[in-house]
C-alpha cells in the first residue's frame, strides 16, 4: 500500500513532523512558494479578466520535479502549508503542478505542530479553499498593477529604480505627514510646578498643579506661560494657605491582557527587546516550526504567529490552570476562565499566539535555546499564562488640596495583591506611592516649591511599535505584511531610522507627495481600508475576485494616463543661491543619495550636500579645506589633500579630474602623513586585446578581477573565476567572483542575465552524495567551523573538510536554505 505524502513550506517542519509520524508518511518541503507572476514582465491579461500567468519560480525547478516523484507514488498528498491565505495560494500552485500525476489531493491546516494537532488535522481533510486562493490572487495581482504601472512614471520624473507600492506607499504618507507636523510645530513656553507639602501625620508628598483659575493645567491649553506669571505665582502661593480639599480613596482592579496577536507582539518585541518586526517574525517563525531542545528532541514551542484573534483552545486553557494553580497558587486564578473577544474586522482564522505547551517554561530552555528565542519564548509564555491569571487589586488614593488660584493634586498607589503581575516579574517592581493620613480641611504646611521653564514637545516620529499599531488601527495591510512594508519602506530608502525612530528622506518627501498628488484614491487611508475589507469579502465568498479588479481598474487606468501626461519631473528648488551662476539650488538625486544641485545644469554643474534642521529649513554642509600633507602626486607632481569616501580617508590628487591618481596613507604617532604602498597586482596572463599584461585586482566593493595593465588605454576586463561550472542544466557559464554594493562576496553565473545562479559560499566541484546537486560550498560556522555543504534548498548534506565522502551521508544538517536570489546590484 503507497505511502501518502504531505507537503509542507519548510525543511525545518519537515523535521519536526517526521518526529512524532515516523514511516507511514512520506514529509516533504516546497520552501515557499514554488510558482509566481514572471519576473520580468507584468504577467496578466488585462484585456481578458486579468488572466494571470504563473511560472515556476527561478531555482524551485528541482524542488517541484521531486516534489511530482514523490506524489506521482504516494497514495494521497496532503497539503500542509501556513493556515493563512498565502499558505493556501502556495497549496494551489503545488496542487496545480502535481494534478497531472496524483489527483488525489487534500489540504490540511494546523494552528500549532503538535502530534495532536497534525494527527487531528489528517483526520478533518478538506478541499482546497478556492475563495482563499482568489483573495491572495486578486491582491497579488492588485499589487503587481500598481507597481508595475506606476513605478516606471516615478523613474521618470523623480529617480530611476524607486517603486510604488499599494500598501507601502500608505505608510509612507503616515511617516511624511508626521514629519510635515513636526516641522510645522511652534513650541510654546509653560512652567510647570510641583510642590512638597506636610501634613500632621508624615511623610511629606508632592502634589502637582492640576487646575489654574479653575481650569485643569494643560501645557499648549492653560498653563502659566512666562516667567513673569511663574514668578507672580509663587509670591502669591508662598504667601498662601494649602488645606486639604478631598481625599478619595478606592480599591482598583486591573485585568490582564489578552494573549499576542501578530501586532501586539511586534510592538511588545520592539519595545521591551528591542527587535524589528521583521526580526520578531524570523525568531517566532523558528520557534513556530520546531527548535531543537536536547533530550525532548525537535519541538514546536509557539503556535502560529500570523493571527489577529485573541481565541484560546480550552486545552491550553486547562494546561494554564493547572500551571498557575500548581505554580502560583488557587488564589491567583480567576473564578471564572479568562476568554477574549477578537476585535470587529479580524479574519479570527485561528488562535492568539500561545506557547504550545504552557508546561514547558522559558527557565527549563534557556540553557539550550539561542538568547533571541529564548527572549522571545519568554515574552509570549509570560502573555500567555498571565492572561488566564486572576486580576491585580490596588488600593488608590487620591488627595485634592486648594491654595490661592490653584487647585493641586496627589495620587498614591498600593498593591494590595499582585494577581497576574506575578507572572510578568512586575509584582515586586509596580512603583507604589504611600500616601499620609490627612482629613478634609486639614491645613498643610508648604515646605518647597518648584517651578520650571519648558516648551511643549512637536508629535513624536513613529517607532516600529507605534507604526505597527496605527496601521492595524487604520486597516492598512493584515498581520502578515507589517515586517514587509516597514523592510521596504527601509530598503528603498524612503525612510532612516533615527534613535529607533522613522524619519522619512528627501526621496520619500518628493515620492509621497508626488503620488498624494496624481493618486488621490489610491494614497487615501480609508481607500486602502476598504480594500482590505473588500479582499476579506472575497475570501469569505461575497465578492468575485474579477469583478473587483474590474472596478479597481475603471478607476486606475484613467488616473494612470493622466498621470503620465501631468506628473513634471521632480526638482524641489530651494531658497540656497548658486555661487558660481545665481540660478536657484535645487533638491536632486544621486546613487549616494540627495543633494543640492545647480538649475543651470548642464551648463552650471555646481553640487552641494545639505542637512535639515528640525524645522525642515535646509542648511548647506560645506566642505572642509583640504589638510595640507606635504604628499606630491606621482602621476603629474601637484600636492596630494585627504579626501573622503564612503569607504574611509584617501589621499587625491588636487588636480582632478585631470589627474584621478588616488593612494592609501596612514598617519604615525606624530601626526605625519605616510602614503602606504599598494601591493603589486599579480601577474595572471597577457591581455588578448593589446598584449599587456593580465593584473588580478580588487573592486571597491571587494571582488577580485582581472584587468589590463594598460588601463585607461586598454579596458578589457573579465571576472575571477572559480572554474566551477555553473550547476544549472543546460547552461554553459562557470561561477565568478562577484561582490553586492554592500560589500559582500559571492559567486554567480558568468552567463548573468541568462542565467541568475548564485551562491553565497565559495563553490567547490564535487557533487552531493545526497541529493546529486552537481557542487558544494565551502562554509565556517560556529558550530560546524569549517565544512563542506550542499547549497541545493531543503537538502541539508554537510562534511567536515577533510572527512572522507562517505561519512556523513546521513547527517541531516541544518537545513538552512543557502541558495538566495538576494545579492544586491552587481551582478553584471
Amino acid at each position: 500500500m503507497p505511502k501518502d505524502l504531505i507537503i509542507v513550506e519548510s525543511p525545518a517542519k519537515v523535521k519536526t513532523i517526521s518526529k512524532f509520524l515516523g514511516k507511514d508518511y512520506m514529509v516533504d518541503a516546497s520552501v515557499g512558494h514554488v510558482r509566481d507572476l514572471p519576473t520580468r514582465d507584468l504577467g496578466v491579461d488585462e484585456e481578458n479578466g486579468f488572466t494571470p500567468r504563473y511560472e515556476i519560480i527561478q531555482g524551485k525547478e528541482d524542488v517541484v520535479k521531486r516534489l511530482k516523484a514523490a506524489a506521482k507514488k504516494a497514495g494521497t498528498v496532503f497539503l500542509a502549508p501556513d493556515p493563512d491565505r498565502e499558505g493556501e495560494a502556495i497549496a494551489w500552485h503545488v496542487a496545480e503542478l502535481l494534478r497531472p500525476v496524483n489527483k488525489n489531493i487534500r489540504r490540511i491546516q494546523f494552528n500549532e505542530i503538535t502530534a495532536r494537532a497534525v494527527k487531528e488535522a489528517l483526520e478533518n481533510a478538506q478541499d482546497l479553499n478556492e475563495n482563499l486562493f482568489d483573495s491572495q490572487q486578486a491582491r497579488r495581482i492588485l499589487d503587481r498593477l500598481v507597481g508595475y504601472k506606476i513605478s516606471p512614471i516615478l523613474w521618470k520624473n523623480v529617480k530611476r529604480g524607486i517603486s510604488a507600492g499599494r500598501v507601502q506607499s500608505v505608510a509612507l504618507k503616515l511617516l511624511v505627514e508626521r514629519e510635515k507636523e513636526r516641522r510645522a510645530f511652534k513650541a510654546d513656553e509653560y512652567w510647570p510646578f510641583k510642590v512638597l507639602l506636610e501634613g500632621e501625620n508624615p511623610p511629606p508628598f508632592w502634589l502637582e498643579l492640576h487646575k489654574l483659575s479653575g481650569k485643569a493645567v494643560k501645557p499648549g491649553v492653560n498653563h502659566v506661560a512666562t516667567a513673569d506669571e511663574a514668578e507672580a505665582l509663587q509670591q502669591v502661593l508662598e504667601g498662601g494657605q494649602f488645606a486639604v480639599e478631598s481625599v478619595q480613596e478606592k480599591q482598583r482592579k486591573r485585568d490582564p491582557l489578552p494573549p499576542y496577536i501578530t501586532s501586539t507582539l511586534q510592538q511588545d518585541a520592539n519595545r521591551r527587546l528591542g527587535f524589528s518586526a521583521k526580526r520578531t517574525m524570523s525568531v517566532a517563525q523558528r520557534l513556530y516550526e520546531g527548535v531543537e531542545l536536547g533530550k525532548r528532541g525537535t519541538t514546536a514551542l509557539i503556535t502560529y504567529m500570523r493571527t489577529d484573534s485573541v481565541r484560546i483552545a480550552k486545552e491550553a486553557q486547562e494546561t494554564a490552570r493547572e500551571l498557575i494553580i500548581d505554580r502560583f497558587g488557587a488564589d491567583y486564578y480567576p473564578q471564572k476562565t479568562r476568554n477574549f473577544k477578537t476585535k470587529g474586522g479580524a479574519q479570527d482564522a485561528h488562535e492568539a499566539i500561545r506557547p504550545v505547551d504552557a508546561t514547558i517554561t522559558p527557565e527549563e530552555v534557556k540553557s539550550v535555546l539561542p538568547s533571541e528565542q529564548y527572549r522571545l519564548y519568554r515574552l509570549i509564555w509570560q502573555r500567555f499564562v498571565a492572561s488566564q491569571m486572576a486580576a491585580a487589586n490596588f488600593w488608590d488614593t487620591t488627595v485634592l488640596v486648594k491654595a490661592p488660584k490653584t487647585q493641586w493634586r496627589a495620587k498614591g498607589e498600593r498593591m494590595l495583591f499582585p494577581g497576574f503581575l506575578a507572572a510578568m516579574d512586575k509584582a515586586g517592581t509596580e512603583a507604589e506611592t504611600e500616601l499620609p493620613k490627612l482629613a478634609e480641611g486639614e491645613t498643610l504646611r508648604l515646605n518647597e516649591l518648584k517651578k520650571e521653564q519648558k516648551f511643549t514637545q512637536p508629535p513624536p516620529r513613529f517607532s516600529e511599535a507605534s507604526l505597527v499599531k496605527t496601521l492595524e488601527e487604520l486597516g492598512i495591510g493584515r498581520p502578515s505584511t507589517y515586517a514587509a512594508i516597514i523592510s521596504t519602506l527601509l530598503d528603498r530608502e524612503y525612510a532612516r531610522q533615527e534613535e529607533k525612530r522613522f524619519v522619512p528622506t528627501e526621496l520619500g518627501f518628493i515620492v509621497s507627495d508626488q503620488l498624494s498628488e496624481h493618486f488621490v484614491a489610491l494614497m487615501d487611508v480609508g481607500f486602502t481600508a476598504r480594500m482590505e475589507g473588500l479582499l476579506d469579502d472575497v475570501a469569505a465568498g461575497k465578492q468575485d475576485w474579477v469583478r473587483l479588479l474590474k472596478d479597481f481598474g475603471d478607476d486606475f487606468y484613467p488616473i494612470l494616463d493622466k498621470a503620465r501626461a501631468g506628473m513634471a519631473r521632480s526638482q524641489q528648488e530651494t531658497d540656497i543661491v548658486c555661487e558660481n551662476c545665481g540660478k536657484p539650488m535645487a533638491i536632486k538625486f544621486g546613487r549616494t543619495g540627495e543633494f543640492l544641485g545647480c538649475t543651470g545644469f548642464p551648463t552650471c554643474r555646481t553640487i552641494k550636500n545639505f542637512t535639515r534642521d528640525e524645522d525642515g529649513s535646509i542648511r548647506v554642509v560645506e566642505r572642509e579645506t583640504p589638510e595640507e600633507t606635504g604628499v606630491e602626486c606621482d602621476k603629474c607632481g601637484r600636492p596630494m589633500a585627504i579626501k573622503q569616501s564612503r569607504r574611509g580617508e584617501f589621499l587625491g590628487c588636487t588636480g582632478y579630474p585631470d589627474c584621478k591618481n588616488i593612494v592609501n596613507f596612514e598617519r604615525d604617532a606624530e601626526g605625519k602623513i605616510t602614503v602606504v604602498e599598494a601591493d603589486k597586482p599579480k601577474v595572471v596572463g597577457t591581455c588578448p586585446d593589446c598584449g599587456g599584461e593580465l593584473l588580478l585586482k580588487k573592486a571597491r566593493t571587494g571582488s577580485r578581477f582581472i584587468a589590463c595593465s594598460n588601463y585607461p588605454d586598454c579596458t578589457y576586463a573579465e571576472p575571477f573565476s572559480t572554474d566551477v561550472p555553473c550547476p544549472v542544466e543546460g547552461c554553459t557559464g562557470e561561477l565568478v567572483e562577484k561582490s553586492s554594493r554592500r560589500g559582500k562576496i559571492f559567486y554567480s553565473c558568468s552567463a548573468y542575465p541568462k542565467c541568475d545562479y548564485a551562491v553565497w559560499n565559495w563553490p567547490v566541484k564535487e557533487p552531493c552524495p545526497k541529493c546529486d546537486h552537481p557542487i558544494l560550498t565551502s562554509k565556517t560556522t560556529r558550530d560546524k567551523g569549517e565544512h563542506l555543504a550542499c547549497p541545493k534548498k531543503g537538502c541539508g548534506f554537510t562534511r567536515p573538510l577533510g572527512e572522507a565522502p562517505d561519512e556523513s551521508l546521513d547527517d541531516p544538517g541544518d537545513n538552512r536554505p543557502e541558495e538566495s536570489d538576494d545579492f544586491g546590484d552587481d551582478k553584471a
